[in-house]
């Protein structure tokens, strides 16, 4: 057994995974940068440009074309559910796909909209209302990140389903009470991405106040602390010097009347000392 991560070794670099395929929370993370779901995520980044460019060709009304663009954004979509998946279940968690996926993700979705708008599809205040909301929660995990992280919401995953697939069927020339049907999406997709936002929006208020709460709680036990243990030094010196000095007359005095007639002098002596250390 070498001190070197099995990456080096020429291994896969990922903890061997028990029965079932789940690790449990206390799992070692020892992925390497170049495993499945990382690349996953990469194909969903190389995917943007080629998708735009699909989209955009001859004009951007072509439908042959705008199928070979819903085909793209299709994968893309597909490896969004599954790069996460594969990452929780067999520990394939690195850094670079915590920066990397949900920037894959945003930049499908965003390019998307901003295509469409242009090409006159999509009304500019759809795309914005969908990039204010995304930059907006981006931003305030930031803002709570040094006390909380906002977890992922049911609410949020059907959002991104239901404008996955809104946007898809915008991209799709689409034609009749099919081309009705994906405005209503569209409308449904938006109010989930407003109500998920402001549903955002109170959890990180809520976890920042939490998390204040608790750093000034524990500032006020470490005060507290200090102050006590300031006070308990010089009690225990006090307490020990106290004891020293008492002991010293009390064991002289009695050694004194332990020797006899003769006593009386000693122990006036003794006590005439302990007056004038007073």
């Amino acid at each position: 057994m070498t001190g070197a991560p099995a990456s080096a070794a020429g291994g896969s670099g990922a903890t061997p995974v028990p029965r079932g395929g789940m690790l449990g929370a206390g799992a070692v993370n020892q992925a390497g940068l170049w495993n499945i779901a990382n690349i996953l995520t990469m194909v969903r980044l190389l995917l943007v440009p080629g998708f735009v460019m699909l989209l955009l060709h001859d004009g951007g009304y072509d439908p042959v074309w705008r199928s070979f663009a819903w085909a793209a954004f299709a994968v893309a979509m597909i490896t969004d559910l599954f790069d996460g998946h594969l990452a929780r279940a067999y520990n394939l968690v690195t850094d670079f796909g915590k920066i990397a996926d949900p920037i894959a993700d945003k930049a499908i979705m965003g390019a998307a909209l901003i295509a469409l708008s242009s090409l006159g599809d999509l009304p500019w205040w759809i795309t914005g209302v969908i990039l204010f909301r995304e930059l907006g929660i981006t931003l305030m995990r930031f803002w709570v990140i040094r006390h909380a992280v906002i977890p992922a919401s049911r609410g949020g995953k059907v959002k991104t389903l239901a404008q996955g697939t809104a946007v898809g069927m915008y991209v799709l020339v689409l034609t009749g009470p099919l081309a009705t049907l994906r405005f209503w999406v569209m409308l449904a997709a938006v109010a989930l991405t407003v109500v998920t936002g402001l549903d955002y929006v109170r959890q990180a208020v809520v976890l920042r106040r939490k998390g204040l709460a608790a750093e000034r709680a524990a500032a006020r036990e470490g005060i507290a602390a200090a102050a006590d243990a300031g006070d308990a030094g010089p009690i225990a010196g006090m307490g020990a010097g106290g004891a020293a000095g008492d002991a010293g007359p009390v064991v002289g005095t009695s050694a004194c009347h332990a020797v006899g007639e003769g006593v009386v002098e000693p122990v006036a002596g003794a006590r005439g000392a302990a007056e004038a250390d007073r």
